[in-house]
């Protein structure tokens, strides 16, 4: 980025200040701010409003904003910046931080506040602010009250500097910074104190700022595994080039030897070519406890986490054999307990340790003849159904949405349905999800955020995660993209009907399924947004193949939950009980 004169205020000092902290945050790569609306934070609002290299967002509801912002940061790979008023303005952002946290994406969260003489004395819109995530962010800091001073200005600008550092340091998460103000809030015209600095703050004054880098780590192994029936299992990743990273995986499958069990939410359900050695129907073959015992590593390779699918977990944990977590974050991924060490190193880093070496290949085409075996029986399922079952939406996505189209797919029942039957494919799909808190809240926002700006982009959600974020909507006029909202409204909460309390009933409908009657047409039509229902597949699969370039729009499948949950555990159960025939 070139940069010409800084763009700062010098009206009164608190122009002077924010526009030096806004002018320092796109030195340091910043070029996304979601503003909440609100008094208190005027100063900071009218200066990214001002600023000609970062857009800003105006948001009204919190919620909704931050995860809006969390949306873009997961797209751009990059610190978004959240702003917002006094008050339990910031206390909306919570959810958001969390996942931010949770998931490893970089936030720059402000909230304005009163100064400190304005504090506990019943002040309006006053509460205390001080480190309000607690420990869900990687740095905290509140900033001094604003003064025209180049010592405190300076101050500020390294400070600012850090908070972007620290945003992506020791690995990526949310920082909180508190910035205090006094009126005047407005840019009006002080008596020259702020202006008086004009020629101190030039160039020379931000030049030294730059956007950092994240560093490559690389973690010396010890003596590498050479056991022939090891297992490489990957979990939900967004890297920021998925091709690379599926070009990776390959290789260090090709070296060791060993099968990839890939997630739904790992980039190789997108990046799968024929012949590689991956295994996407292991949620299927997990289940089938004969087959499993012939299918059993001497050794586990995990990159980046473990996969959803619980059954998988708990055959894993019922190994007594060695893991390996190769993760490039701080966070314990060791939910399992297993006899595993971490590594923090790169995937890049690790494949270059394993050299190529000649394999019995025997375990691998076990593993890839059980997993077409199951996946062929899912598309002669899946094909035969001309009824409205909700699993199979996310099997006709996976082979008719456009090629290279962002997908964000809601948690519950949706994603266990991509787990279950996403069919892989070289379609390049990225596909983008909250999984850090595992929550439904803000599912409508993030999604917006992820395809703000970018291609026409699709969202896989159920009717309760859309119910809980239909503010989401309210982004419509301000929103720069297409977004297609696939909702399954099978009046509640599907994946309950699935958990053993489900045979409890009363009190399991009303307490879990929690069913709903909302008329999403009517709704749609409410916030200005185009509403189709769906009446076939064969309607659903022309509604997907091409996708509008501009505009938010609701492709409605109406579904029968307790039928839905029946049948799907009656053909997961039946795919399980047929595997084994594919190993001799």
């Amino acid at each position: 980025m070139t940069f010409q004169e800084p763009s700062l205020d010098f009206s009164n000092t608190n122009t002077l200040w924010c526009s030096v902290l806004v002018e320092t945050l796109v030195r340091c790569g910043v070029v996304h701010a979601v503003i909440s609306p609100g008094s208190r934070s005027t100063p900071i609002t009218m200066a990214l409003a001002k600023h000609r290299k970062i857009e800003a967002v105006p948001v009204l509801d919190e919620r909704s904003a931050a995860f809006f912002a969390l949306g873009l940061a997961q797209q751009h790979h990059r610190p978004t910046l959240l702003v917002c008023t006094s008050g339990t303005a910031g206390a909306n952002y919570f959810p958001a931080v969390i996942e931010a946290q949770e998931s490893g994406v970089p936030l720059i969260v402000i909230t304005a506040d009163r100064p400190p003489e304005m504090r506990e004395c019943a002040s309006g819109q006053t509460i205390d602010q001080q480190k309000l995530f607690g420990s869900h962010v990687n740095w905290f800091h509140e900033l001094a009250v604003p003064e025209a001073k180049l010592s405190l200005l300076s101050y500020l600008r390294q400070t600012i500097a850090h908070a972007v550092e620290r945003a992506w340091l020791p690995e990526p998460g949310p920082v909180h910074l508190n910035a205090p103000f006094r009126d005047p809030l407005a840019p009006e015209v002080d008596d020259g104190s702020a202006a008086a600095l004009k020629d101190q703050l030039g160039e020379l004054f931000f030049d030294h700022l730059a956007q950092p880098i994240l560093p490559k780590l690389g973690a010396a192994l010890p003596i590498l595994p050479n056991e022939s029936r090891g297992l490489i299992v990957t979990g939900p990743s967004q890297p920021a080039n998925a091709a690379q990273f599926a070009g990776v995986v390959e290789l260090l499958s090709h070296n060791t030897g060993w099968p990839v069990l890939a997630d739904s939410l790992s980039p190789l359900r997108t990046h799968a070519a024929p012949g590689q050695p991956f295994v996407f129907a292991y949620d299927i073959l997990a289940r089938n406890k004969a087959l499993l015992k012939k299918l059993k590593p001497d050794f586990i390779l995990s990159l980046g986490g473990w996969p959803i699918s619980k059954a998988l977990r708990e055959w894993i944990v019922s190994l007594d054999v060695p893991v390996w977590i190769i993760t490039e974050r701080t966070k314990n991924f060791d939910a399992l307990h297993n006899r595993a060490r971490s590594f923090r190193a790169d995937v890049e880093t690790v494949a270059t340790m394993f050299p190529d070496r000649q394999n019995n290949l025997t375990f691998s085409s076990d593993w890839t003849s059980a997993d077409a075996l199951v996946r062929a029986a899912i598309a002669e399922n899946l094909g035969g159904i001309d009824w409205l079952f909700e699993g199979k939406a996310a099997w006709l996505l996976s082979q008719h949405l456009p090629g290279e189209t962002p997908l964000f797919v809601a948690n519950s029942m949706p994603v266990r349905d991509l787990e279950y039957f996403w069919a892989p494919s070289d379609r390049a799909y990225p596909i983008y999800f909250n999984r850090g808190a595992n929550g439904i809240d803000g599912t409508l926002s993030t999604a917006l955020g992820v395809a703000h700006g970018n291609k026409p982009a699709v969202l896989l959600t159920g009717d309760l995660a859309l119910l809980h974020d239909t503010n989401g909507f309210l982004l419509r006029p301000k929103f720069d993209g297409s977004l297609t909202i696939v909702l399954i409204n099978n009046s509640g909460g599907g994946i309950f009907q699935h958990l053993a309390v489900a045979q409890f009933d009363p009190p399991f409908e009303e307490y879990f399924a929690t069913p709903q009657e909302a008329d999403f047409e009517k709704l749609c039509a409410a916030y200005g947004v185009d509403h189709v229902a769906v009446k076939d597949w064969a309607h659903f699969t022309s509604l997907i193949s091409t996708l509008p370039l501009t505009g938010l729009r609701v492709l409605e499948i109406r579904t029968d939950r307790k039928r839905d949950a029946a049948f799907r555990k009656a053909m997961l159960a039946e795919l399980a009980a047929s595997a084994e025939s594919a190993i001799t």
